[in-house]
């Protein structure tokens, strides 16, 4: 309603001054009465600015914001209600994160192999690689030598001398036992069931007592079984003669024993030195790559790996993160529009967040016409319709430089600080707002 008076005092004094101007275009009043007595004009007063413009305003906190969560999921906790106190990074809503825990898990699994393998192309080989690379190079240039230099006389003799003893064994395991082992057998094997019989006679005479486990006759019974039973295989083995893998490892050392002796005998051709000499420099060449240790772009490469699974990892600790709804600062929640099970969207609007400590007054209602006269840092008055006998005073803060179309007319914002707060002050109460905006012009 104020607004509306306020419009058509504007438009009077807009019609006034067209007047005034309109008759000062025609020659002056003389001209427009035609002819009458000439008339001293009385000069119109000075057009002021006004002194006050009055608007409709609400009650916000200071600071408040909207939040939402930044992945879409469903919510596994609530861990606050609406009217809780919160601090800075206190969880308000937690989303089911199984799977991200999991991604976790298997991204620092990926970290800790690549650290691994940084240490271990850093250390280099071990001692033992290193020992064995030499064996193998010292084994390959025995190798080589031997090929190249002639068999010495006693080397040959020695191998003539293997062979003709592994010929003799492998001839005495195909002819089997002789007359005499064959009568030794005999001859142990009788005594031994000799012995076996003389112990059964002396237990069948005590057996019937009821400690005869604990008497001496029954250990000596055992013990002459164990002698029978242990000739009785002797006699068997010699009767019967060797066995196949007793001839197969004979044959084998036999044939062991040839290889050697023709191997002394027979000087060593070009083809089979070239290839000694290959094994040399193959098995040289494995030594220095160990004692020289990894390239320099070996562990250049295995260093990306480890930054590129750091980064894995860091992705997937803020997917974690986003499962969370957190506090950008500390405050009261003052609406809460989650509940546990239910599938949020990333980005949804889900709950507000504001510090009810500290009020601002903030007024959508100033018009393009109404806005040339208010200035920031004007001071204000501002009377709450909830609170009839509290009327505070305050500073305009700031005005916001783009206009809005509301309900075809041009407005702007402002935001009113008040001098002192009062508890209460609730979010969105309506209040009356008087801008005194002084006698500068509208275009100060």
């Amino acid at each position: 309603m104020r607004r509306w008076i306020f419009i058509a005092i504007v438009v009077l004094a807009i019609i006034a001054i067209g007047g005034y101007f309109y008759v000062q275009s025609k020659g002056g009043w003389e001209a427009v009465t035609s002819g009458a007595a000439k008339a001293t004009p009385t000069p119109l007063p000075a057009i002021q600015s006004n002194p006050e413009v009055i608007v409709d305003a609400v009650v916000v906190p200071a600071r408040f914001a909207t939040l939402s969560l930044p992945a879409s999921g469903i919510v596994a906790e609530l861990l606050v209600s609406e009217g809780d106190r919160v601090e800075q990074g206190q969880v308000i809503a937690q989303l089911e994160n199984e799977r991200q825990v999991i991604a976790i898990a298997q991204a620092e699994a990926r970290v800790r192999s690549a650290q691994a393998r940084i240490e271990e192309l850093r250390a280099g080989a071990r001692p033992e690689e290193i020992q064995g690379a030499q064996a193998a190079v010292d084994i390959a240039k025995a190798n080589l030598d031997n090929l190249q230099e002639e068999a010495r006389p006693e080397e040959i003799t020695a191998a003539r001398a293997a062979l003709e003893a592994a010929q003799a064994a492998y001839e005495r395991v195909l002819a089997g036992a002789d007359d005499a082992q064959l009568i030794s057998a005999e001859v142990e094997l009788a005594n031994a069931e000799a012995a076996l019989r003389q112990a059964q006679s002396a237990y069948d005479q005590v057996r019937w007592r009821s400690d005869i486990s604990a008497l001496p006759q029954a250990a000596e019974l055992e013990r002459a079984t164990n002698n029978y039973q242990a000739a009785q295989a002797r006699y068997d083995d010699v009767v019967s003669g060797a066995e196949e893998s007793d001839i197969a490892a004979a044959r084998a050392e036999v044939q062991r024993a040839q290889a050697n002796l023709d191997k002394l005998l027979t000087p060593g051709t070009a083809s089979q030195i070239a290839a000694a000499e290959a094994q040399v420099r193959q098995a040289e060449a494995q030594l220095a790559l160990l004692q020289a240790g990894a390239r320099p772009e070996t562990l250049e490469a295995a260093m990306a790996d480890l930054t590129e699974a750091q980064t894995a990892l860091m992705q997937q600790q803020v997917a974690l993160q986003d499962t969370q709804l957190t506090a950008p600062f500390a405050g009261t929640i003052a609406s809460l529009d989650l509940e546990a099970g239910e599938q949020v969207a990333a980005g949804a609007p889900v709950a507000q967040l504001a510090d009810l400590d500290e009020w601002h007054i903030e007024t959508d209602d100033l018009t393009e016409i109404n806005v040339v006269y208010v200035a920031e840092g004007d001071r204000v008055r501002i009377n709450i319709d909830a609170l009839p006998d509290l009327e505070l005073e305050g500073t305009v803060l700031r005005i916001k430089p783009l206009g809005e179309n509301k309900q075809g007319d041009i407005t702007y914002t402002a935001t009113i600080v008040p001098d002192e707060n009062d508890k209460r002050l609730r979010w969105n109460m309506t209040a009356s707002v008087t801008i005194q905006t002084g006698d500068e012009s509208a275009g100060r």
